[in-house]
């Protein structure tokens, strides 16, 4: 015996893979990259986008649901299906046992959002949603000065995200498996972004317009919205303006902004020449900038790498998931 104390390996969280377009790869490859968890299984009724996950994990073996990944003992379990199956997929993981990580819209309402948070709950199981732009460094950095009071009170708030072209596959565009249009694809951010960073204030009131190729709609039963333009009151009076669209004329292929305006300065977050992933953060002080945080950033597989570390150390179920229902919420309400 030499006196030190013996050290224990900890195995690694098995992981399953339900959905492996090409956002699920995305993420496989964050979580594999950062050596945290095993991936054991993957389900994709595409050959080839299977046959590509497992390129990427290579020990890994195909199955055709989620109920057989389920059956391969899985800790965790990594959702990137359509938006209409994500509640239902992650209720009948959880209730089994396993973690959960999802894609958003974690649920097409605040109904369906607080099954699944009730569900982690119970089964005291960590509950991660791919709320990406909360972990680009320049979101982070603009948090830490506007929690510290740096800026001091937040009275306005400006988001913006505009995709030129949409997506890509055909469900989005059904209102019953995509919940939604823009604002469900894409306005979920803004609305995550704007309550995370002031620490999720009450949301007082909501006004809204929603658009299908210029026409007015109401709510999402008769087709999914391509713009909308909406109205937040958050306590104790902050003004949130925020606007989403989909396939709109904007001479770039995106325009993404979160900009935040308080008593002693402001500060913003933007794309840089219409780029999707690349992104600065400034802080204002009258007509003078400080540049805060510029590209590269990789940041797009870190919500899934975060999670997988967290249930590699033995996280269970956080109370911060309660927020989700909250993000929801005000979903519901721009909708109608």
């Amino acid at each position: 015996m030499n006196g030190h104390p013996i050290q224990r390996t900890v195995p690694r969280p098995r992981l399953g893979f339900l959905g492996v377009g090409w956002i699920g790869r995305h993420r496989m490859e964050a979580i594999i990259r950062g050596e945290r968890a095993e991936v054991v299984g993957v389900a994709d009724p595409s050959e080839a986008a299977a046959q590509d996950a497992q390129r990427l994990a290579p020990g890994s073996v195909r199955v055709d649901s989620l109920d057989a990944l389920l059956e391969l003992g899985l800790d965790g379990v990594v959702i990137a299906t359509p938006s209409a199956f994500h509640a239902e997929q992650s209720v009948r993981a959880l209730e089994r046992g396993v973690a959960v990580f999802c894609q958003k819209p974690l649920g097409r309402t605040q109904e369906e959002v607080r099954r699944v948070v009730d569900a982690a709950r119970a089964a005291d199981r960590l509950l991660g949603v791919d709320l990406s732009y909360r972990f680009t460094t320049g979101m982070r950095r603009l948090r830490e000065h506007i929690q510290s009071g740096a800026l001091g009170d937040i009275h306005a708030v400006n988001l913006v995200f505009h995709n030129a072209y949409g997506p890509d596959k055909a469900w989005f565009f059904d209102p019953k498996l995509a919940g939604g249009g823009c604002v469900m694809d894409l306005g979920i951010h803004l609305v995550d972004l704007a309550l995370w960073v002031l620490g999720f204030p009450e949301v007082r009131r909501v006004t809204s317009q929603l658009f299908a190729q210029g026409r007015p709609i109401s709510g999402r039963t008769e087709s999914v919205e391509d713009f909308a333009a909406a109205q937040l009151e958050l306590a104790p009076g902050t003004a949130v303006q925020l606007a989403c669209s989909w396939k709109l004329s904007a001479g770039c292929d995106a325009v993404i902004e979160a900009s935040f305006y308080g008593t002693q300065g402001g500060a913003s977050f933007r794309n840089v020449n219409g780029s999707f992933y690349d992104f600065t953060a400034d802080l204002f002080r009258g007509t003078s900038r400080e540049r805060l945080t510029e590209p590269p950033d990789e940041w797009g597989g870190r919500a899934a790498a975060d999670w997988a570390a967290r249930l590699a150390q033995g996280a269970r179920f956080e109370p911060e998931s309660e927020r989700l229902v909250q993000v929801a919420s005000a979903l519901d309400r721009i909708y109608g």
